[in-house]
């Protein structure tokens, strides 16, 4: 009889020892996954700042391009426009002169 009680305490303890292995282990696990965790985020983040920077970079790129684009047609269009009153002013004198005597 004591020893079926000194076999069982021996399991006990055995059983007590690898509970605590477990335990141990998987506090050491937890601990590395957030350290992954932490990680990826860290480079997660980093790869998304990234990204955001060189949307931004292009955005401002194609609106730069776009602006110039318009200011190069609103100065054509100006010119255009100072060609076309230097040519036909003096026709559009006349004209507003003749609408204005005629009523």
């Amino acid at each position: 009889m004591d020893s079926i009680v000194k076999r069982l305490s021996e399991i006990e303890s055995s059983a007590a020892a690898i509970v605590d292995h477990a335990e141990s282990q998987k506090a050491a696990l937890d601990e590395e996954y957030q350290e992954a965790r932490r990680k990826f985020d860290k480079e997660l983040e980093a790869k998304t700042q990234a990204k955001i920077t060189e949307i931004r970079k292009e955005l401002e790129r194609s609106k730069t391009s776009h602006l110039v684009g318009q200011t190069g047609a609103n100065n054509d269009f100006i010119t255009a426009l100072y060609h076309e009153y230097n040519e036909n002013h003096t026709h559009y004198a006349q004209a507003i002169l003749k609408k204005i005597t005629e009523v």
